[in-house]
């Protein structure tokens, strides 16, 4: 069980190591530990936006992790906003996320936020090719800092422009009728191309297919449904984040029989299953917004599943009684 006590030690010890570091210039915290709403609790972890001047220094070399503690365990990953991140687990179970971004970024961001706040009408005769950096790093900040934040470090007086990137996030939304179609036609294609996997017996990728990929067009699902019964702007957070407590209870009774063990007659009730879901969630969202539906394409879908899948059971009833 990690250990509560141990993050503030951490935490010291990495502001330490920073303040002596000329390369380092910001670090704030996010996520759990930053935010009010949904705080930590004993099995959260910690995550650290680092500002450098080189931050492929600390992404490309783990070193400088004993400065904060013992890592067990470390390995280099993307982040969403495409940036690189160094995870970290150290001993007492205690795991660190630290994201590093450069401060030319940081520089980019402040610059904006001066501009738009003194003259709003000059960027916009900037070149779209210029701005549109920017503007995706301005709404990823935006996004994370709205959560809350505690600024661990501060060399170059940046943590005053956090207010300012608040204002930026963007609110949830409804779908367009293209956005909805783009996913409800994704969804169905892949219904078929599972079966497929299926009745060839490829069960791995059945699977993955079922419980991976069709599940986040699923999720989509689900946070439009959520929103389109709780208004526009409902906190649907991301990727799935205590869907528990903001999605439609029926969609999460239902969700209990849409995934599979390793088997192939689990893949086959799963997909199912999670046709089913996606199929009434999708029609009440159509139905709310007077959108229009494929009804065509999913019943084509559906009828083609239907059958590779009879005939994938019917195969499985007959390898059962052989083995037998």
């Amino acid at each position: 069980m990690p250990q509560l006590e141990g993050y503030p030690h951490l935490i010291e010890r990495f502001v330490h190591w920073a303040e002596s570091e000329p390369d380092i210039r910001a670090a704030i915290v996010i996520g759990s530990r930053a935010r009010e709403n949904c705080p930590a609790d004993e099995w959260s972890d910690l995550d650290i936006v680092v500002f450098a001047v080189h931050p492929e220094r600390y992404v490309s070399n783990a070193d400088w992790l004993a400065h904060v503690g013992q890592p067990c365990l470390t390995f280099v990953e993307k982040t969403p906003d495409g940036g690189m991140e160094r995870r970290a687990l150290f001993t007492g179970g205690l795991d660190v996320d630290f994201a590093f971004d450069s401060m030319q970024m940081a520089q980019q961001l402040k610059q904006w936020l001066w501009w738009r706040a003194h003259f709003p009408l000059v960027l916009r005769l900037l070149p779209a090719s210029m701005t549109r950096r920017v503007r995706d790093g301005v709404a990823f900040f935006a996004d994370v800092v709205r959560r809350g934040t505690h600024v661990l470090l501060d060399k170059d007086n940046f943590s005053k422009y956090l207010s300012l990137l608040a204002a930026d996030a963007p609110a949830p939304t409804l779908p367009t009728q293209a956005e909805f179609l783009q996913v409800l036609n994704d969804f169905w294609y892949h219904t078929v191309w599972t079966a497929k996997k299926l009745r060839r017996g490829e069960v791995w990728m059945a699977k993955s297919c079922c419980d991976v990929y069709m599940k986040w067009l699923l999720l989509r699902v689900i946070e439009w449904h959520a929103r389109v019964q709780n208004g526009a702007g409902y906190d649907t957070w991301h990727r799935g984040r205590f869907l528990e407590q903001w999605a439609d209870p029926r969609a999460i009774a239902d969700l209990r029989h849409a995934f599979a063990h390793y088997d192939q007659a689990e893949v086959r009730q799963a997909l199912l299953a999670t046709m089913e879901l996606f199929h009434w969630l999708s029609l009440e969202i159509a139905t709310r917004l007077d959108y229009s539906y494929p009804h065509s394409g999913q019943e084509y879908a559906t009828t083609l599943v239907n059958q590779l899948l009879t005939d994938t059971q019917v195969r499985l009833s007959t390898n059962s009684l052989t083995r037998s």
